[in-house]
């Protein structure tokens, strides 16, 4: 999927700006509450005609206003999936998805892949009242997905639900992400889920757009996050599971450039999976400490400095191939002069590491 978008539009007295070109897999559409998401994602779907711009699908124009082109949304094939599950409640789960099917006007589309894919065999027969927060919004999921959509809107899909049932629900994107490979706009402003699912991520500000690019560079720089989220701002490390027998109680898991410990969990050897170093959880030595109960000790070379919160300064480092960011207090950065080039030691606790 190539999504690209050049738009302008005045909404009451909120104006919107966005311009980019984002590449397969899913971009994020982050930033904090009031800053243009939902609006952006309804442009997207169809539901709202901007007043300047152009948008286009893998080449083909879905709007272009200097051509007069507006493509319906329901000629789009578009599935939009919102907060709430929005499902009908008279008709069962089997029947709420057989909906998405009949919407496509397509009888051969996947039915029991989609169910299989999503764990939804024991809820076919079910009403949507006596279903979970979490059910719900899977056969949600499932619905938009049997429209044979060929994008994916989902406009902060686990808002509404409580930490479990975020957890239940975040295997299931990713699955639809690396196996069934569904192209997603996913609208959120949290980290964790943003750090899990995006490729690419557009950050939004008052309407304008802050920042876009991959999920690894962009979460790096916590004043591109909303002010409750900075303390979230870090690096994305893509890696696997070890083959190696990890020590008890402990996973490894091995990336560009070195070999991660972090609490168990039931993956097996090859899984991919990503890891989400906190700026706030690392540490910098100037040589490699003893003594020490974090398992995390990498060698790395400081790129830059970069001054964040008031007497902070993030340090930019190289270990090996993976960008780490460490937040420090200015006062630690002068004792240590640190200073861009200089070898370090990059020390993070096992324990600094959660599912989410």
């Amino acid at each position: 999927m190539t999504l690209a978008l050049d738009i302008q539009h005045q909404q009451g007295s909120f104006a919107l700006a966005a311009k980019f070109e984002a590449g397969p897999g899913v971009l994020a559409l982050f930033g904090a509450s009031g800053s243009g998401k939902t609006t952006l994602a309804n442009i997207l779907a169809g539901l709202i005609r901007p007043a300047h711009g152009r948008i286009a699908l893998d080449g083909d124009p879905l709007t272009d206003t200097g051509a007069g082109l507006h493509i319906p949304a329901h000629q789009r094939r578009i599935g939009y999936v919102f907060q709430e599950g929005r499902l009908f409640p008279h008709l069962s789960v089997r029947q709420n998805l057989n909906y998405g099917r009949w919407f496509a006007g397509q009888p051969g589309s996947p039915f029991d892949d989609i169910v299989a894919l999503l764990g939804l065999s024991p809820l076919l027969s079910r009403a949507p009242k006596s279903l979970s927060g979490g059910e719900k919004q899977r056969v949600a999921i499932g619905r938009a997905l049997l429209s044979n959509p060929r994008l994916l809107i989902m406009d902060e899909p686990l808002a509404a639900l409580d930490q479990p049932r975020k957890d239940e629900i975040l295997p299931f994107l990713e699955r639809l992400r690396d196996e069934a490979r569904v192209p997603m706009v996913y609208v959120s402003h949290s980290v964790p889920e943003v750090a899990r699912l995006a490729n690419s991520v557009a950050v939004l500000d008052a309407g304008r757009l802050a920042a876009f690019g991959p999920v690894s560079e962009v979460l790096q720089h916590a004043d591109l996050l909303p002010a409750e989220e900075r303390g979230e701002a870090g690096a994305v490390i893509e890696a696997v599971v070890d083959a190696a027998t990890p020590p008890p109680g402990l996973l490894l898991a091995r990336s560009a450039g070195n070999l991660w410990q972090a609490p168990a969990q039931p993956l097996a050897p090859g899984t991919r999976l990503r890891l989400r170093v906190r700026a706030r959880d690392v540490m910098i030595a100037l040589s490699a400490p003893e003594g020490i109960s974090a398992l995390n000790i990498l060698p790395g070379r400081i790129a830059e400095l970069r001054k964040s919160a008031p007497g902070a300064v993030d340090v930019l480092l190289d270990c090996g191939g993976d960008q780490l960011v460490a937040r420090l207090t200015a006062v630690s950065a002068e004792r240590l002069k640190l200073a861009p080039g200089l070898t370090v030691h990059a020390v993070v606790k096992a324990v600094s590491f959660d599912r989410s």
